[in-house]
């Protein structure tokens, strides 16, 4: 009968079809526009960049151009008044409820799209079909959903007009600055949400983006999955792409005592991965030390000490610095190696741009942190002299 389509499936069939349709998206979003796009952590193949461009004109009425500058200026503005969606500012009711109207109020800021909407496509397709008919695409998958799938079809369609307005626009957006787990102490508030998200196909490990945003994999711990990444090792073994970048990693080699450049640049390169050690094998076992010694009285103020301890300074809100205060007033050993923490981060703030300066502050650091007294200190300061930017030789 006309009203069951062309195709006349059943239930389950329907509800496999509109999962794999929705995935089709979601690929289009994350390699095509955020990872190839709006980062340029990939190449991919001019019929792929195509092929998405005309399914996301399709499902989502989305232009290249368009969600490339606002997610830049994301990226550059993070957390401030001029960031088009964060939750920090906006609240996270707002971006969770109205995410896709953020995103269009934005777009029609030509200044966003003039700043930071360079190298996107402008063909003859763009300017006369994409950009002249936005919603054309969305209209027309109407009307094959109608044709494919019967009256179902405006049910089908409307999931896949959802899908990402709530997805990304929404949950990745604003969960993804508010709750969840960070790997990663990076300046703003971003979080990963699960580490084995299927639905939005990698975009769930958010703190692990912000921090390594020009990586083409998103996923950074061996238990972490990242769907776009297996999609994007499929592309590339087809030949249809080509990864330009992903998350530096840490290479240590043992035995090595030398404090030297290559040292000194492997620390900078690897400086989000070197904290995150900073908070499990120094700031962690000391806490569980000095909460062990703790008067009963006090015990209270050793609530998430590792987790404050290890927090981006500028994400401390009052209370937590209160918190912290009194902490370290209980422990002196707590509070050097907070000190030494806060003056580890300082060292490539500050001296980034010169690495013999750089050099000499680390050198003058793990001198400190030697002679601290605190074996766990002295041990991860010993540590930091095995880091090379090459991998040992075998």
């Amino acid at each position: 009968m006309w009203y069951n389509g062309f195709l006349d499936l059943s239930v389950w069939q329907l509800v496999a079809v509109t999962l794999l349709l929705t995935h089709v998206t979601i690929v289009g979003v994350t390699v095509y526009l955020h990872r190839y796009s709006a980062h340029r952590a990939l190449e991919l193949h001019p019929a792929l960049k195509h092929f998405f461009r005309f399914w996301l004109w399709l499902t989502s009425a989305m232009l290249t151009r368009e969600w490339t500058a606002i997610h830049r200026k994301h990226h550059a503005k993070c957390e401030t008044v001029d960031d088009p969606h964060s939750p920090v500012i906006l609240g996270l009711s707002t971006v969770l409820r109205t995410g896709a109207e953020l995103y269009a109020k934005e777009a029609k800021n030509a200044e966003t799209l003039r700043i930071y909407g360079k190298h996107c496509p402008d063909d003859w397709l763009e300017r006369h079909v994409y950009s002249r008919y936005p919603n054309g695409g969305i209209t027309l998958m109407a009307i094959i959903d109608l044709a494919l799938f019967g009256v179902i079809g405006l049910t089908v369609w409307a999931i896949q007009m959802m899908w990402i307005p709530v997805w990304a626009a929404g949950v990745v957006n604003g969960l993804g600055h508010a709750v969840g787990y960070r790997n990663f102490e990076c300046r703003d508030a971003a979080t990963n949400l699960v580490p084995w998200g299927i639905l939005i196909g990698g975009e769930e490990l958010h703190n692990n983006h912000h921090t390594y945003p020009n990586s083409a994999k998103l996923s950074v711990k061996k238990w972490e999955f990242d769907l776009g990444w297996a999609w994007i090792q499929l592309f590339s073994f087809f030949g249809l792409a080509k990864v330009q970048r992903v998350a530096p990693i840490a290479h240590q080699v043992s035995g090595k005592r030398s404090l030297d450049m290559d040292t000194a640049m492997a620390i900078l390169n690897n400086r989000f991965q070197i904290m995150a050690q900073y908070r499990k094998l120094v700031i962690a076992p000391l806490v569980q030390q000095e909460l062990a010694k703790a008067n009963t009285s006090v015990r209270h103020l050793f609530h998430r000490a590792k987790h404050l301890l290890g927090r981006e300074p500028s994400l401390l809100n009052a209370q937590h610095q209160a918190r912290i205060e009194a902490m370290l007033e209980q422990s002196q050993a707590l509070t050097v190696i907070y000190e030494k923490r806060l003056a580890l981060q300082q060292i490539w703030v500050k001296t980034s741009a010169n690495g013999h300066d750089m050099l000499e502050a680390i050198k003058q650091w793990i001198h400190e942190a030697e002679a601290s007294g605190i074996h766990s200190l002295r041990d991860f300061a010993q540590q930091l002299k095995t880091y090379s930017l090459r991998p040992a030789l075998a």
